[in-house]
């Protein structure tokens, strides 16, 4: 078996929280290094002089030097993975033959996904379990103006309010602003699921059901119509 070596990256985003959230999804996953967190196109282009580095993380919207600009400037081998909060640039981005195309906020199973791209198509290592690895336990939301912690294991169900979602947990209930499909994408799929367009449960903290509806801790769910056939498939392999 080829030894894995390391792969050198860097994150390049103006604002400091999607820094953040990117270089805690890369500490999941084996053989990433992360040489530098760079605020601007500027800072990157100083990092490149005088380190090789293979993929970078780069944000487009930023001040002075755009990210598309920036990844047009430079050499040909250094991968990239754009992460933007837009759309409108997913195609130009793409003609630059960016490995992928992240849209904010980046969940860890949509960054696992990009980065393993570049593992089958571009690095010289072997892929296997030791190098995939799978998501992490846990995700990230914002509500009274911090960014907080939720462990997949604690949420027995969520449920959509409007503009809002609740993330209901053993013992307290998180509200957020974010729609539950965003939400939906973060969790993985083998421990969720999707019954409705307002609800979401746990499957490990069903107690009943019936073809009608679920029963999460004594909290009855409906079941709605577009979504039966599949919940009902997921739940006659109980």
């Amino acid at each position: 078996m080829q030894e894995s070596k390391n792969i050198s990256c860097i994150i390049v985003d103006d604002e400091a929280i999607a820094r953040d959230v990117i270089a805690t999804h890369l500490a999941k996953i084996p053989h990433i290094e992360i040489v530098a967190r760079c605020n601007n196109a500027i800072e990157a282009f100083n990092v490149l002089r005088t380190h090789t580095i293979n993929l970078i993380f780069l944000d487009i919207n930023m001040p002075e030097i755009s990210g598309i600009s920036f990844a047009k400037s430079i050499n040909k081998d250094v991968k990239i993975i754009f992460t933007t909060a837009y759309r409108d640039f997913a195609v130009e981005g793409f003609e630059l033959q960016a490995i992928d195309y992240l849209m904010k906020p980046i969940s860890f199973e949509r960054l696992l996904k990009a980065v393993n791209t570049y593992y089958d198509v571009y690095a010289s290592i072997e892929t296997t379990t030791a190098t995939k690895v799978d998501p992490n336990d846990f995700m990230f939301v914002r509500a009274d103006r911090r960014m907080i912690k939720i462990d997949f294991e604690s949420i027995i169900y969520i449920e959509s309010y409007s503009d809002y979602i609740k993330i209901h947990l053993a013992n307290e209930t998180i509200v957020t602003r974010e729609t539950i499909s965003a939400i939906e994408a973060k969790l993985p799929n083998k421990r969720f699921l999707r019954i409705h367009r307002s609800y979401i449960i746990a499957l490990k903290h069903i107690t009943s059901f019936t073809n009608e509806e679920i029963t999460i801790n004594n909290t009855a769910l409906t079941i709605s119509r577009s979504y039966k056939k599949g919940v009902l498939e997921v739940l006659e392999k109980f």
